[in-house]
């Protein structure tokens, strides 16, 4: 088990598997305790992160938010999956001995400069866009792929096929 957490790239068909236990259980549980299934997501934590940090600085202004009137702002089990995901990710790049810290990755110097300002703003308006696409399609790619094809959804099927073959 050890020489598996320390592996510096593991398994994509392991690492898929454990995927699907991980979406499978999401269902069984939230289904047991909610009375209603949940799947997994990851585009509508990021909202409320951003509703939580409006909250502090324009309470009214979320609160008569119609948005936020429909999805909740809360903490909740989409949240620490996210955060799980972090941390999960941070764990496994410092167990693989594979984590670096670098603010310009090559590939971006030798296309765009060594400006870690314009590194930054770029990362962050692509990150912006890529959300407001995952919300106006009610969901982002990787949530329509998983638990899309879970429920035998055409949107699922999609989705990977776009994964796998993307449009340039």
């Amino acid at each position: 088990m050890k020489s598996l957490l320390s592996a510096k790239h593991w398994s994509p068909y392991l690492a898929g598997a454990l995927v699907g236990v991980l979406a499978t259980v999401t269902v069984l549980v939230t289904t047991a305790i909610l009375d209603k299934p949940k799947y997994l997501g990851a585009s509508t934590t990021f909202v409320r992160v951003a509703g939580l940090a409006e909250q502090v600085v324009a309470t009214e202004h979320v609160s008569a938010n119609a948005y936020f009137l429909k999805t909740k702002i809360k903490v909740d089990w989409q949240m620490m999956v996210v955060a799980g995901i972090f941390l999960g990710a941070l764990l496994s790049a410092r167990l693989g001995n594979s984590s670096k810290y670098e603010t310009v990755p090559p590939i971006w110097k030798e296309r765009f400069g060594p400006s870690s300002m314009l590194r930054g703003i770029s990362a962050f308006s692509g990150g912006a866009i890529l959300l407001f696409g995952a919300r106006l399609a009610g969901g982002c790619p990787s949530g329509h792929g998983l638990s899309g094809n879970m429920q035998l959804a055409v949107s699922g099927l999609l989705a990977l096929v776009f994964f796998y073959f993307p449009v340039y």
